[in-house]
Formats: structure tokens, C-alpha cells, sequence
């Protein structure tokens, strides 16, 4: 199954942020078990070139890859789907309009604005034209929460079609909030309970970016199902930074 049947099945899936912009550090992930990988356009070191690289090794193992463009522009989600990947994560959208244009991007007409072409890869180089049929059904859209106007009407962006996972930014969400970095502060965890919320009556899954496994399996207990755990980059250097605090 795909991640967006997956998530309707009611699994609760793991998965962990590229940044590196290095293939060798996607596959290194892909190997340790995570259900699923994003490359991070937004905030990573890697650009569109390196995420095919990325992606090809993620798809050797059978991991399904992620991205999270940079903007909701049209062509920018249309090129990463046409490379392949398995879902789309959008930031900073604040209002039911703007996400409702961005998911319009993930498929194409009547449904949505994609641009039809099937001499890409994900056509295989125009040999599975008939892919379109099904095109539609399968890609994973994933909305980031990331300020308080967001959060406000977070019921209304669950509500949109195309919208399958309700993805919590914890650090841009709590420092909007006024309070950065304060995980336990009473204004962030109302937001995460209307996130919840929200998502639990869509019927569709809650997501949440944690800083380490023991972070996740508390947000998974909270009811995410869509949980990522920190990033290549964050899970090398802290396993480099605990290897050196023991030998030191």
C-alpha cells in the first residue's frame, strides 16, 4: 500500500527529514527502518537535482520518499511529482483558501491544476502512459500548521479534499504562539489538541515533527500517526556529539 492508504488504514507511521542533500545518507535511512523519508526544499542543503538522487536510492529499499517544496507554486510541486515522489508537504499556508489551491496541485483536471505529461520518470520515460488513470488516487498530501492563523481555522483545512496529514511545525507553530521552543507551554498544547481535533473528525491523520524517538513515541501516544524524527543531519550529529561526550 501507498502512504495515503496506509494513513487511511489507521497506521501510525514513522519517518525522518533530508537535509543533507546526500543519497548515501538517504539510503543510510532508508536501511535503519523508517516507514517514510522528506526532502526538505525548504530548509535542507539539497535542491531538486539531489533529491532524484536521493530518491532513487530511497526506492532501491523500498521506502517511499517525500518533499517538502519551498512555495506552493504550481510548477514546483508539479516538477517533484513528475520525478516521482510519494507525497507533497506544504509550509506556511495560514488559511482554507490558500491550501485549497496548493492540494489542487497534486492532481490533475477535473480534480486539480497538475500539467499532463507522460514522457517523464514517473510515466516511465512515456513506456506506462495508462498511469494516469490512477494518478490521482495515490499522491499523499501533507499540510504543515505553522502559525496561530493556521491554527485557528485548522477544522477548515482538515476539511479540504486532497488534504491527508495535519503536520505540525513545532518550532515556526510555538514561536508564533510566543512562546519558541516550549513544547509544554499551555498555548502549544491547545494547539496540538485542535490539531488533533480537527484531524480526528476529517477521519484523516495528525502529523508532528519530533527531536527524538523518545519525543515521537510520546506525540504517537497522543494520538500522530504521521510522526517524523528529527532529520539525517540532527540523528548524525547527535550520535556523533553522545560518542564523543562517552569517550571524553
Amino acid at each position: 500500500m501507498n502512504i495515503r492508504d496506509r494513513l487511511s488504514a489507521g497506521e501510525t507511521l514513522f519517518g525522518t527529514f533530508l537535509g543533507l542533500g546526500s543519497s548515501l545518507a538517504a539510503e543510510a535511512c532508508a536501511v535503519a527502518g523508517f516507514d517514510w523519508l522528506l526532502v526538505d526544499l525548504e530548509h535542507g542543503g539539497g535542491d531538486e537535482r539531489a533529491l532524484l538522487q536521493q530518491q532513487l536510492a530511497a526506492e532501491a529499499r523500498r521506502v517511499p520518499m517525500l518533499a517538502r517544496v519551498e512555495s506552493a507554486e504550481r510548477i514546483r510541486t508539479g516538477r517533484l511529482l513528475d520525478t516521482g515522489v510519494a507525497g507533497i508537504m506544504f509550509p506556511r499556508l495560514e488559511s482554507v483558501e490558500e491550501v485549497r489551491a496548493a492540494v489542487r496541485h497534486l492532481r490533475y483536471p477535473p480534480e486539480g491544476d497538475r500539467g499532463v505529461a507522460t514522457y517523464n520518470r514517473v510515466y516511465d520515460f512515456g513506456l506506462r502512459p495508462e498511469r494516469l488513470a490512477t494518478a490521482n488516487d495515490g499522491i499523499a498530501g501533507v499540510v504543515q500548521i505553522e502559525s496561530r492563523r493556521a491554527a485557528d481555522v485548522v477544522a477548515g483545512i482538515a476539511a479540504v479534499p486532497g488534504v491527508d496529514v495535519l503536520f505540525v511545525g513545532p518550532r515556526d507553530l510555538s514561536t508564533d504562539l510566543g512562546c519558541p521552543g516550549r513544547f509544554d507551554h499551555p498555548d502549544f498544547v491547545a494547539a496540538l489538541d485542535q490539531v488533533l481535533a480537527a484531524a480526528k473528525d476529517a477521519g484523516i491523520a495528525a502529523g508532528i515533527l519530533a527531536g527524538d524517538a523518545v519525543q515521537a513515541a510520546a506525540y504517537r501516544d497522543l494520538g500522530f500517526r504521521f510522526v517524523g524524527v528529527g532529520s539525517d543531519a540532527s540523528l548524525l550529529a547527535r550520535a556523533a556529539a553522545d560518542a564523543v561526550t562517552r569517550l571524553r
